[in-house]
């Protein structure tokens, strides 16, 4: 065994001999530097917003003449009063539901933990995107 290892050590030494080591060429650095900043360039993600900005002016446009439409063509004054007889029926309605104190506090609670929730990660993604 050990005869064939030298054999096989003498003809990887021969291999070796016969082969130059080859070195880069002097501006290879540059070069593969140059083809990571042009690929980091392209996978840069832009920001772009949820609601456009035509459709922000089409939900102003809407509010602006649903103003101008319940301001103009109102008839009378009495349509912003409530009658008695609709909150006798809405508290009929719910005066058989009891909610314990646990579930009351998770409905008062929850929208405002959303709510910090949406600021934080729209900071989070304000900072990530950020160019």
């Amino acid at each position: 065994m050990k005869e064939s290892d030298k054999n096989i050590e003498n003809l990887i030494d021969k291999m070796m001999a016969e082969n130059n080591l080859e070195s880069p060429s002097m501006d290879f650095t540059s070069k593969i530097m140059a083809q990571v900043l042009v690929a980091e360039k392209s996978k840069a993600k832009s920001y772009k917003p949820l609601i456009s900005k035509t459709i922000w002016i089409l939900i102003g446009f809407g509010l602006i003449s649903l103003i101008v439409y319940a301001s103009l063509f109102s008839g009378t004054q009495s349509n912003l009063v409530i009658d008695k007889s609709y909150t006798e029926r809405f508290s009929a309605v719910f005066s058989g539901i009891h909610l314990s104190k646990n579930i009351l506090y998770a409905v008062l609670i929850v929208p405002f933990m959303i709510l910090i929730q949406v600021g934080v990660l729209k900071n989070y993604f304000d900072k990530k995107y950020e160019l």
